[in-house]
Order: structure tokens, then C-alpha cells, then sequence
């Protein structure tokens, strides 16, 4: 199994810390947090990782290489000259994964209970619309759990991405007219609940930061820009492609790129009972 870590990042909301060091780099527990996805991936099969590095990347290439890339085999797409975004990144590192297998995308600073190698091996047919029968390939699937937030992916009944919503402005990105003029013609703002919201008929979800990529879509990234987002891709592409949601009710997941959630980190670690 295959995965990419997306280390890139400026970590502008970890400052001061990421003034010194990549956000990478930054300890939860007395860990880096890529050492953390590193075991994670790890301890869950993958053997195969390509890490990209832009903002003091020597110290995550010479961390590495210190540790003997923990033992697995792990590539460095290098960012340095010029930072890509997730979907650019992405495309930049093609050459260095196998063209045969998925590709688990992560996070760096993302820390979750999810079992990365059952959500590796979904089952990435989907349903036809026209026959019902499921055999058409996903190109992507997302992991989604909900939460309060502003932004969300918006699907179909099938789980199927259609679009992307903000429920304060009511702003609406999706590639069918139909499915656009649907979400805009709601009241905004709309106020999150506790439970999943239905909007227009669509589920809301938010994205978790870790996804699943199949090689056969570097293909439609053929004319993209050098830096683009790898969500901007994916909303541009479903209606060519079928982007699949994978909903886990029971998520528990930290996003701890920001200072204030760094600090209760280590809680959330012993919640999960992962060794800090």
C-alpha cells in the first residue's frame, strides 16, 4: 500500500512555533506530528510513502534520514523552490508513486481513530445512475464525518460529491447548474446542528484531510495550473469522474494546526489510546 503525506505547508496558524520550524515538525506528546502519521501509516500496512517539503524542509529530509525513514520507503517530493497547494503537490510527486495502486493521502496534522487500511481497501465501484447496478469506478473518496463548521461538501443520496456550501453566505461551487441553482435558492445563513444537515436534498458533510486517490486521475490534470487545491480539482471533476463521500459516524479526529488545538492534543491522544 501507497500513501502521500501533505507536509508542505507554511503552518501560518502554528506561528510562533512554525516561525523556526515546518509544521511538520511540531510535537504533539513529545512526537513530530509527521512521526506520528508516519507510525499510523505504518502500523497499518503502507509501505510505500512520498512526503512533500517546502518550508524548512531540510529539517524534515534530515529527520528522516536520522531515523532511517523509519524503515519503510519513503521518497521526498521537494516543494522547496516553489510551494504547489495540495492538488499541484500532488501532481508534482506522480512520478514517484506506483501507477497500479491507490494512493492514501494524509494530512499532516490531522490525528483521528480511523483504520486506514480498511478505509485503503473500500470498495471504490459506485452506482450507476442509469442502471442502478454499482460498477462504475470512483476516481476519489473522501473521508467525511459531521461537524460544526462553516464550509461543507455537499453529496447526492449515493455519497456522490456534487458541490461545496457555505451555510453563513450561502456561497455555492458545483459543476450542475441544477445542483447550484438548488443550494442558492436557500435561506443563509443556516445554523449547524448536532445532527447531519440535508440542504436542498443534499447531504452536508465536512472533509477529514484524508482521502484516496487512483493514479488514473493524473490524466485530468493534464492543462491544470502549477499550484492548485486538490478540492478545487475534485469539484471541478465529479461530473466527470464520481468523487465517492465514505461517512464514518464514529470519527474522532483532530485537526491540530492551530495553536489552540495543539495544546489539547495530547487529551485526544489519550482518548484514543495511542502511546504519546
Amino acid at each position: 500500500m501507497q500513501a502521500m503525506i501533505f507536509a508542505a505547508g507554511m503552518g501560518t496558524r502554528l506561528k510562533p512555533l512554525t516561525d523556526t520550524m515546518p509544521k511538520a515538525m511540531v510535537p504533539v506528546g513529545g512526537m513530530p506530528l509527521i512521526q506520528r502519521v508516519i507510525y499510523k501509516l505504518r502500523d497499518a500496512g503502507f509501505d510505500h510513502l512520498v512526503v512533500n517539503v517546502h518550508h524548512f524542509s531540510d529539517q524534515i529530509i534530515d529527520y528522516l534520514k536520522t531515523n532511517d525513514n523509519f524503515g519503510l520507503d519513503i521518497q521526498i517530493s521537494d516543494e522547496t523552490d516553489k510551494l504547489l497547494d495540495t492538488g499541484g503537490g500532488l501532481r508534482k510527486a506522480a512520478p514517484l508513486f506506483r501507477s497500479n495502486l491507490p494512493i492514501l493521502i494524509h494530512n499532516v496534522d490531522i490525528l483521528s481513530n480511523v483504520d486506514l487500511s480498511k478505509f485503503y481497501n473500500l470498495d471504490q465501484k459506485v452506482m450507476c445512475p442509469d442502471c442502478g447496478i454499482p460498477h462504475q469506478m470512483a476516481g476519489a473518496q473522501l473521508l467525511v464525518s459531521w461537524r460544526k463548521t462553516k464550509r461543507y461538501l455537499v453529496f447526492n443520496e449515493n455519497m456522490l460529491l456534487v458541490g461545496w456550501v457555505n451555510i453563513e453566505t450561502g456561497e455555492v461551487k458545483s459543476p450542475w447548474p441544477e445542483v447550484k441553482e438548488a443550494l442558492e435558492s436557500q435561506h443563509y445563513p443556516i445554523v449547524a446542528t448536532d445532527e447531519p444537515l440535508t440542504v436542498a436534498g443534499f447531504r452536508l458533510f465536512a472533509f477529514s484531510g484524508i482521502h484516496l486517490f487512483y493514479p488514473r486521475m493524473f490524466t485530468y490534470m493534464v492543462g491544470a495550473p502549477d499550484k492548485f487545491p486538490i478540492m478545487d480539482f475534485y469539484l471541478t471533476i465529479c461530473r466527470r469522474v464520481p468523487i465517492k463521500g465514505y461517512y464514518k459516524q464514529d470519527l474522532k479526529l483532530m485537526d491540530v494546526g492551530k495553536l489552540d488545538t495543539l495544546h489539547e492534543a495530547e487529551k485526544f491522544l489519550e482518548m484514543l489510546n495511542v502511546e504519546c
